[in-house]
């Protein structure tokens, strides 16, 4: 009988035993996955040029973004991939679109799936331009001077509005004695780098904002055809993205910034080496009040 109970009060403990340990591991399981639920950010991928024009607001708006707890991604490319991305979600937001002007054809073959979110500056002239040291004051002017610049208009990228417009120009206007270099950012300023402390005459695209204006004395060439209209520049999304990112979507549409603003932060950026990170904390600094009402409007 006591062997009996024995065995008895053995069982009842490796059952108690047992039973404890099964509610400790669906107590250990369930907090796992709350805690992985509760870490896990929302993601938002920006398309960015390699222009600094592009890349001083999109880190700006990266560091807001980044303080009301989203994960925020860069995809570096040109404009038609970028607009490509937007349509088919794999970027959310692209923070420099030129319109409705120099990136109509785009517009015209993304725009009814894409949606303009906000203003960030207006009024932002485009267009060719000459160091102030050249006589020539239009592009009537220049046909005529091929061999004086060397038969070269410099360019930026293939993909970007600017020098699709460039592209047909050079019809509108006949200058066959002329190319259109296409290039990036970075290597048609090297080139403006080289030949302006020497006075040598030359063609190049020019836009606001840009460092190149505060570097230089420069003017826009007289285009009589009116090839080049200014544009305001958009934030612009996919539709739906209200929906799939709200707060994000809510920030971003509060979202603005002067021309001369940037051009000073570029200057700083290609002249002192000031980080860009840098650049946009210290901007978020400066403009506190606009900032937080970007913030106050994630819950809105």
């Amino acid at each position: 009988m006591n062997i009996r109970r024995f065995l008895r009060m053995v069982m009842i403990l490796i059952l108690a035993m047992l039973l404890v340990a099964c509610g400790g591991d669906n107590g250990a399981q369930t907090q796992g996955n709350y805690d992985g639920e509760e870490t896990e950010k929302d993601k938002i991928v920006f398309g960015m040029t390699s222009w600094t024009s592009t890349e001083v607001p999109t880190h700006i708006v990266k560091k807001i973004l980044e303080e009301v707890g989203y994960e925020v991604e860069f995809v570096t490319s040109e404009q038609p991939i970028i607009f490509s991305g937007l349509v088919n979600e794999e970027i959310d937001f692209f923070m420099d679109a030129w319109l409705p002007h120099t990136e109509k054809e785009l517009w015209e073959e993304y725009g009814d799936k894409l949606e303009k979110v906000s203003v960030s500056y207006e009024n932002a002239p485009l267009g060719w331009v000459v160091p102030t040291y050249v006589e020539e004051d239009s592009i009537p002017d220049i046909k005529e001077n091929s061999e004086k610049f060397n038969g070269k208009i410099y360019a930026i990228d293939s993909g970007a509005g600017i020098t699709v417009i460039s592209d047909q120009m050079k019809i509108d206007y006949e200058l066959n004695d002329y190319e259109i270099v296409h290039s990036s950012e970075t290597a048609m300023m090297s080139q403006v780098e080289k030949m302006i402390p020497n006075e040598e005459p030359l063609i190049f695209v020019g836009w606001r904002p840009h460092s190149m204006f505060a570097r230089y004395d420069l003017k826009f060439l007289e285009d009589p055809l009116e090839s080049f209209k200014e544009d305001s520049i958009y934030v612009i999304s996919y539709k739906g993205i209200q929906e799939k990112h709200p707060k994000a979507y809510n920030i971003l549409s509060n979202w603005s910034i002067e021309i001369e603003d940037l051009e000073e932060m570029m200057l700083k950026y290609e002249q002192d080496g000031t980080p860009i990170e840098s650049l946009a904390e210290e901007w978020i600094d400066s403009h506190e009040e606009q900032v937080q009402k970007m913030i106050d409007a994630a819950d809105n």
